[in-house]
């Protein structure tokens, strides 16, 4: 009876299997005409799509004069925009003042502290507070006037060169005039008119350079006597493996604070443009 009951269960087993099997068979042969129906539906029109002009730039030779006359208007004109921030810079304040805050960061011996963009912007907030004068008398004169077509723009221009001449001659020194007129060897001017622009300009810068130094020199001389005391008591307690700069750090952060440096610098920047 054992061996019957075993036969019968594989039989059932057998018979299982191909049923399964045969369902499933079933199943895919009524599935594919669907897919295949599916597939070869009409697909929804999409929408147009937008073309994107391309912008294409190319060298080719000239074949007049004029391109090439053209071509070298262009370049010059970039030229002169790619150096317009530089020109503007060195015709203020700025030179002297971002020298001279530059200073106060070295002396104080913090390598980026404060950072560049943060003496930069300070620097030209002071410039423009410096140059407002300036700045309102060419508005007042030369621009409004020109925007309303009231002057030509080379008037303009001569208007506006004036108070910015004007604000260049109180700070450039006698001597600094006198170098580059030797060097250019051109005449003497009788009176400052005469002075040409491509004079004074460097003339300008280097007495600003030399104003600077001379207001960055006032403010490093404290700095060094500090670290002078402190490498001092260091040597007499035999603490010689110590850098001084690290212990003079901290006290001369502590005596800038405590006499207001930020303030007294900026004064004196501003009292040396009202005294010269």
């Amino acid at each position: 009876m054992t061996v019957i009951r075993d036969v019968a269960a594989q039989t059932w087993r057998l018979y299982k299997w191909f049923f399964v099997g045969f369902g499933l068979a079933a199943f895919f042969l009524w599935l594919l005409p669907a897919i295949a129906a599916a597939a070869t539906a009409p697909v929804a029109p999409t929408a147009p799509t937008v073309s994107i002009p391309s912008v294409s730039i190319g060298v080719g030779g000239a074949k007049n004069p004029k391109d090439v006359v053209g071509a070298l208007q262009i370049l010059l004109l970039l030229t002169v925009l790619s150096l317009a921030p530089t020109l503007l810079v060195l015709l203020t304040s700025f030179t002297r003042i971002i020298v001279v805050l530059s200073f106060v960061r070295t002396a104080l011996g913090t390598a980026q502290v404060p950072p560049n963009q943060v003496l930069v912007g300070l620097a030209l907030l002071l410039t423009f507070f410096v140059m407002n004068p300036v700045i309102r008398d060419v508005n007042a004169n030369a621009l409004q006037p020109y925007e309303k077509h009231q002057i030509t723009q080379a008037v303009a221009l001569d208007r506006a060169a004036k108070p910015l001449r004007a604000f260049m001659f109180r700070q450039t020194r006698e001597k600094d005039l006198q170098l580059f007129y030797t060097i250019s060897k051109e005449p003497r001017p009788t009176a400052q008119n005469d002075v040409p622009t491509y004079i004074l300009i460097p003339a300008f810068v280097l007495s600003e350079l030399k104003t600077a130094f001379e207001i960055g020199f006032a403010i490093y001389v404290p700095f060094i006597v500090i670290d002078m005391v402190v490498a001092s008591i260091l040597l007499s307690m035999g603490m010689m493996m110590i850098p001084p700069v690290l212990i003079s750090l901290p006290f001369k952060i502590l005596i800038f604070l405590l006499v207001d440096g930020w303030n007294l610098t900026v004064a004196a920047l501003f009292q040396s443009f009202h005294t010269t």
